[in-house]
């Protein structure tokens, strides 16, 4: 009996002990606004009355520039404040040294991801985060302005430029003063980098770093592709473009008043939304290229969920990364708000491709998109991403040509990898 008693005691303990650690406070960062805080708010929620665990969502800014800046700050600090992170696709190899590996928790089920995504959110053997969605630049479009025209979908820049500046010049001869042919991300950011690697890409003027870790950028097809997003700017463009990031060209684009916007996919079921006044009206293409020699060329884009190294509660956090992560979750994402999954077999899911006709003719696009030289410069990507966006909007902006820019860009860059990156 005594024997008995003791179990007894011993199992309520550790009941009670287990029921403490599944009694977790978890929180994570997601986006902040709109649809991604919607959908972060409903899927957490899921999650928590699954497990019994709480979810607190941790408000960001909505530049990704001052996030991962914020997110060094915590981790110097060392801080528990944060258990998951959301972070961007060329991250991964600047934070590894911050991040739980989640081999032990994904159970392998990360096989079913893009092998690409999961390569780069790994590390010395680590699977430092959990593909979220995947990205890549698409050209959208106005289907009734370029038909009311007589126009056809433009193939290379030049067409574009072509194209633009007659849809632009007619809307505004019918009353539209402030119609704009074309909007984009070219405010001083990390956006603006996406942008411009696309550019350079088209024209054949490569990346910024090579794959060796050779700086390529000060090439004559780069300086080719500047000026031609150069001359956008107040013709087709808007000046005011040199301060837009991704929502700026959306709230244009979706108030009907721009032909054409470079954007990731997610503004489509935005733009097809109930209150959007081009509803029905969207057509959408791959990027075009730089020239009839030129090629198709979008950024890789996309995010991941990571668990703080410094959170107190990794395993809650870690299972919450996986159900966030999962097909379920991917799929429901995917249909309502046009976020591509980074599982394969959702790109033949039929509800899928119902709510994202293009996710099936794009599919190449998001298979074979640019990365930008994160891997090859690791801890010193952010240095070399912000060089790079000041020396292009440097050119945008009229305060140096692209000659002198790339050159002086070169020297910086070199200057920053020193004997390594």
């Amino acid at each position: 009996m005594f024997h008995f008693k003791r179990l007894a005691l011993g199992l309520a303990m550790a009941f009670g002990a287990l029921s403490g650690a599944q009694a977790a406070t978890v929180t994570i960062s997601c986006g902040s606004v709109g649809q991604d805080f919607e959908f972060c708010k409903k899927h957490t929620e899921e999650w928590s009355k699954k497990t019994g665990h709480t979810v607190k969502l941790f408000t960001i800014p909505n530049s990704t520039t001052d996030i991962l800046a914020l997110f060094r700050q915590m981790f110097a600090a060392q801080s528990s404040d944060l258990d998951v992170l959301n972070v961007d696709v060329v991250w991964p190899g600047v934070i590894k040294d911050h991040l739980v590996d989640l081999k032990k928790y994904s159970k392998g089920v990360e096989k079913e991801h893009f092998p690409a995504i999961v390569a780069n959110n790994t590390a010395d053997g680590k699977l430092l985060a959990m593909p979220w969605f995947t990205d890549a630049g698409l050209l959208f479009y106005r289907k009734d302005l370029v038909e009311k025209y007589g126009q056809k979908a433009p193939a290379t820049w030049e067409e574009l430029a072509t194209v633009a500046r007659k849809i632009q010049d007619g809307e505004r001869a019918a009353g539209a003063a402030d119609f704009q042919g074309f909007v984009f991300q070219a405010k001083a950011y990390e956006g603006l980098t996406c942008d411009a690697v696309e550019w350079l890409s088209s024209f054949g003027g490569g990346n910024i770093v090579d794959a060796s870790g050779k700086v390529t950028v000060n090439n004559p097809n780069a300086v080719a592709a500047l000026k031609t997003a150069h001359s956008w700017i107040g013709t087709i463009a808007p000046t005011g473009v040199l301060n837009y990031a991704e929502e700026d060209a959306r709230g244009v684009f979706q108030n009907g008043k721009a032909a054409f916007m470079r954007n990731w996919p997610y503004a489509w079921s935005l733009g097809n939304g109930a209150d959007s006044t081009i509803k029905g009206k969207i057509g959408v293409l791959p990027l075009p290229k730089g020239g009839a020699n030129g090629k198709n060329a979008a950024t890789l884009g996309g995010w991941q969920l990571a668990v703080s190294k410094y959170s107190k509660n990794p395993d809650a956090a870690a299972d919450l990364v996986m159900y966030m992560t999962s097909k379920e979750v991917q799929k429901e994402r995917a249909v309502k708000g046009s976020y591509n999954p980074t599982i394969n077999a959702l790109y033949q899911d039929k509800d899928v491709l119902a709510a994202n006709p293009f996710f099936g003719s794009l599919y190449d696009v998001f298979t074979s998109a640019v990365p930008r030289p994160a891997t090859v410069t690791g801890l010193k990507y952010p240095e070399v991403s912000s060089a790079f966006w000041n020396a292009t909007h440097d050119v945008l902006s009229g305060k140096a040509s692209a000659e002198d820019s790339l050159k002086k860009l070169e020297g910086r860059l070199n200057q920053i990898k020193r004997n390594k990156w």
